[in-house]
């Protein structure tokens, strides 16, 4: 038995004692009785309180995982296979990965190496990126344009998005048009693009697959059900690639 259960048991059963009559009062445990005992039981044995916070982080990591895993159900034909979306990689790979970045995340932009790499060495891997801008005004105006590329270029979209998570400084309208112009697009075009009313429509359905997942920074992936938060590194993404592959359609 756990010191964290001995504990618990300790003070139901103290909270459980019945209240006596007045003849009884002076073996009545008051309240104060209670907490003074529960205080002196913590204060002699501290550790119980970090298992206490350790097993209330573990049951809230669990209950998050759930509902994201919930909500991969219900959302998953739109975020693997809507028409608002860049796909790279093998369109018909056996595996596919999610990833939501910010062109302003310096995270992500470290972790293009991974999702380059991982494009290189596994020709069955299909890459799904969505813009997900949540680093200001700047990070809403480059994925603007980036959405804009992806309709007007699409086969140069891949090589606007090096040239953009490349850049130094502050990503923004003028530093995406730059790098458009650096790969050779139109930028005329793009920046006709930018007002087309399916460029915010695909921004915010994004912000919806966000929401629903509980995701609220960059860079963050979706490979088979699993959701991974951050810059988890090459290894980490190209594990549950395998582990997902491994799957098939059964539960692992």
């Amino acid at each position: 038995m756990t010191r964290l259960l001995a504990a618990a048991l300790t003070v139901t059963a103290l909270l459980l004692i019945p209240a006596t009559g007045p003849a009884q009062a002076d073996d009545a445990l008051t309240r104060g009785d209670v907490e003074t005992i529960v205080r002196e039981y913590l204060i002699d044995n501290p550790d119980v309180i970090r298992e206490a916070l350790e097993e209330l982080e573990r049951r809230e990591v669990e209950a998050a995982n759930r509902a994201r895993t919930e909500q991969l159900d219900q959302i998953s034909e739109v975020l693997l296979n809507s028409t608002r979306q860049v796909e790279l990689g093998n369109p018909d790979g056996d595996v596919t990965m999610v990833e939501f970045f910010d062109y302003n995340c310096g995270y992500c932009k470290r972790a293009m190496a991974d999702m380059l790499k991982l494009m290189e060495q596994d020709p069955e891997l299909r890459v799904v990126l969505k813009e997900f801008p949540v680093l200001g005004q700047g990070s809403v105006e480059a994925a603007q344009v980036a959405v804009a590329v992806s309709h007007v270029a699409p086969d140069a979209y891949l090589d606007f998005h090096k040239a953009l998570m490349n850049t130094r400084g502050q990503a923004n309208l003028a530093s995406a048009l730059a790098a458009a112009k650096d790969v050779g697009l139109d930028v005329a075009k793009v920046e006709a693009a930018i007002g087309e009313p399916e460029v915010n429509a695909t921004i915010e359905e994004v912000y919806m697959l966000a929401r629903r997942l509980g995701l609220n920074g960059t860079p963050a992936y979706v490979i088979g059900d699993e959701v991974l938060m951050g810059a988890v590194g090459f290894d980490r993404l190209k594990t549950q690639i395998d582990t997902t592959r491994d799957c098939g359609e059964t539960t692992c």
